[in-house]
Formats: structure tokens, sequence, C-alpha cells
């Protein structure tokens, strides 16, 4: 009776967890897509796996100027974005890590606007390659996969 019970409050939160994940994925798509119909958005991140993970968004328009700023920072699913009016009307290519406003915010917060400037030169400069991690699942899919593809060239070369 125990086991299921514990079963059944691990199955309720999960489906809370799920709800509240898309309706913070949600929160992103709208603030993003009414920054982009504004110009080109900055994203940096900062992700936390044990500390807060931080994402900042910046509409930027032609000139490099910062329109509208909005961050997210937190632990948890309940994290959203808010408004970071400090950094509106600011040149994104002028932001340093000595810059007045970036030294009133907290260490997280300089680091995922930095990563949003560096983003943002590296596409300007046509230079911008994204990096995904593997994660060790895919690791282990891709493994098998070369396994696979081995030993059909070896059975293959054999019989030939």
């Amino acid at each position: 009776m125990n086991i299921f019970f514990l079963g059944a409050i691990a199955l309720v939160a999960y489906i809370i967890q799920t709800f509240l994940g898309l309706k913070q994925i949600k929160n992103f798509n709208t603030v993003y897509g009414r920054m982009r119909r504004k110009g080109k958005v900055a994203i940096g991140r900062r992700p936390g796996k044990i500390a807060s993970g931080t994402l900042i968004l910046f509409a930027v328009d032609a000139a490099g100027k910062i329109g509208e700023s909005e961050m997210m920072q937190g632990t948890s699913i309940l994290a959203r974005f808010k408004p970071k009016m400090q950094f509106v009307g600011l040149d994104i290519h002028e932001l340093a890590e000595d810059h007045p406003v970036l030294l009133k915010e907290n260490k997280l917060t300089r680091q995922a606007v930095l990563n949003a400037q560096k983003v943002y030169l590296e596409v300007e400069k046509g230079n911008y390659q994204e990096s995904q991690p593997v994660s060790p699942a895919m690791n282990v899919g891709l493994q098998l996969s070369m396994l696979k593809q081995s030993i059909q060239t070896k059975f293959t070369k054999g019989s030939v």
C-alpha cells in the first residue's frame, strides 16, 4: 500500500513539474516573440545546475541599441521573465565587465549579459556556431551506432 501511495505522489509531482515546465516555455516563447517583432534578439545564458540559472533577452535595433530587456533567474520552474530597465538604451557593443551598469548586477547576471553580447557579436560577424553538449544517453546511442557500422563494414569487406 505504501509503495502505491509513494508512486502516486511521484506521478502527481511529475505531472505538476511537466505542466509548470510547459508554462515556463510558453512564457519564454511569448517574451521572445514580442521582442523578435521589434528586431534582433540577443539571448544570453548562464546555465545553473546547483546555483540559479540565468537567461536574459535583449531586443536590439539595427544600430546596436537595446530597446527592451527581460531576464529570468532562478533554480525552479516557477521562474518567470522580469523587465530589466537598466539595460534599455545601452549599446550592446559597449558592454564590458567594467561597465557601470554591469558592476551593479550580481555575478550570474553579468555572466549572462556578457554571453548575450558575445553571441550577438559572433552572429553579427557571421562566425557563430552553436555547440551542443552531447548527453550521456545520446553518447551511448552514438557509440552503439558506430559499433553497428563497424561490424557491418567488417562483414561486408569479408564477404567480398
